[in-house]
């Protein structure tokens, strides 16, 4: 039933999100796919890991293991499974605003080259951030797991 109720929040305040997970979904049928409490998980090459409603698209291959050589691959890849299903959470509880008060300053705060530049010299975690700092409590929350806490990543 949970399953079920998370879904259809997903596909009708969530909607906006969730359009766009379907689009790049489409676009990655050839990947790795798999169920996450009730998302709809993929596992592409790309570098970097996004939440778009229901739809969660994790990197196969995460950046940072080398800077995090302590934590096996296989509890990074879960650590960041959940923190991106905390921003699946975040999209049922914001609906439609999800991409403009989550999605916006996330994307900025992980491409724009002044925030990568003061994460790396003032080793400040990713994860500081309140889009992600939120998130992590959401998917920890949730599912009980842990998450990327404050890794620094960078």
């Amino acid at each position: 039933m949970k399953t079920a109720l998370y879904r259809l929040i997903q596909c009708t305040w969530g909607l906006p999100q969730t359009l766009l997970g379907l689009i790049v979904f489409l676009a990655h049928l050839r990947d790795q796919h798999y169920h996450y409490h009730g998302a709809v998980v993929t596992e592409w090459a790309g570098r970097s890991s996004v939440s778009l409603g229901l739809f969660v698209f994790v990197t196969a291959e995460p950046f940072f293991l080398d800077k995090l050589p302590q934590y096996p691959r296989e509890e990074l890849s879960a650590r960041l499974l959940v923190h991106e299903y905390g921003h699946t959470i975040q999209s049922l509880l914001l609906g439609p605003l999800y991409l403009v008060v989550m999605g916006i300053p996330s994307t900025l705060w992980g491409f724009l080259p002044s925030a990568n530049k003061l994460r790396r010299e003032k080793q400040v975690s990713y994860f500081a951030f309140f889009t992600e700092k939120w998130a992590n409590a959401m998917g920890e929350r949730v599912t009980g797991c842990r998450s990327m806490e404050q890794l620094v990543i960078d």
